[in-house]
């Protein structure tokens, strides 16, 4: 168990292979901001006390806001943010699951939801799963990658970022 995992939680849902890197932040080299999201299908009801993911690496010290919405999976649009939480992140944190606690929300079971990651001031690898179409990595949700420079948005059923779902 991580030690910065309070034991009084239980997971309402995770994907925690990580054999790959996505990126957020402001890329160093151009004038591009990319934001990745993840999005899921409640497992069961609960309030949400912390919403984790792994950093693979930290480019540089900086802050990262995450922001959850609940998702209509039948129309890929995400609604408004339900609620919203941001860490200050370091070098040190890298090969550590970062939580961003979430102190008022209620996710009723079946229902999809997402959280969307970014930064304005630094460049940190989120760690992910890569897998195929055939075999994809999360089955009830898929990641998201928003780009700024030219507002694109993708999503991809075959990537999923390492995550967990803390409830109280």
């Amino acid at each position: 168990m991580n030690p910065g995992t309070p034991h009084s939680l239980n997971t309402m849902v995770e994907q925690i292979t990580n054999n790959a890197t996505g990126w957020i932040g402001h890329h160093p080299r151009e004038d591009n901001e990319i934001t990745r999201g993840q999005t899921f299908v409640a497992s069961k009801e609960g309030d949400v006390n912390s919403i984790e993911v792994y950093s693979n690496i930290v480019t540089q010290p900086g802050n990262i806001m995450m922001t959850i919405h609940s998702f209509d999976p039948q129309k890929n649009s995400w609604g408004p943010p339900l609620e919203s939480s941001s860490v200050d992140i370091k070098k040190t944190d890298t090969g550590k699951w970062i939580a961003f606690k979430i102190p008022a929300l209620h996710m009723d079971k079946g229902k999809s939801y997402g959280f969307l990651l970014e930064s304005h001031n630094t460049y940190i690898g989120i760690g992910e799963a890569a897998g195929s179409a055939k075999h994809p990595p999360f089955s009830s949700g898929q990641e998201w990658q928003f780009t700024d420079r030219n507002q694109t948005r993708h999503s991809y059923s075959y990537f999923s970022l390492a995550f967990k779902v803390g409830v109280k």
